[in-house]
């Protein structure tokens, strides 16, 4: 993975359940899900929808962020796709500090 700003973001599958990743490219990386070539997780699970994302993530950040949100309860991950920011921010603060 380059140096480059990435995106966490979050898919829902088709039976319900959530998946996270990171990416530089989140277009390209939704393409390759699509196809069933960017995970072994989505592959089965098609079709997904991009369900939540954040771009701009320094690389270890994104990767420290990754990890936090596959932590989290799944009712806090829904609650973060329904777009309660609080979620998020109180996640940065544990995960990164700020």
């Amino acid at each position: 993975m380059g140096a480059g700003r990435y995106t966490v973001y979050i898919l829902r599958c088709a039976d319900g359940s959530l998946y996270t990743g990171i990416t530089v490219d989140l277009e390209r990386r939704l393409a390759a899900h699509a196809a069933g070539t960017a995970s072994r997780y989505t592959r089965s699970r098609r079709p997904l929808a991009l369900a939540w994302s954040r771009g701009r993530q320094r690389p270890t950040d994104a990767r420290k962020l990754e990890y936090a949100l596959k932590q989290l309860a799944r009712a806090d991950k829904l609650a973060l796709v329904a777009g309660d920011d609080r979620v998020w921010r109180r996640l940065r603060r544990r995960v990164l500090g700020r």
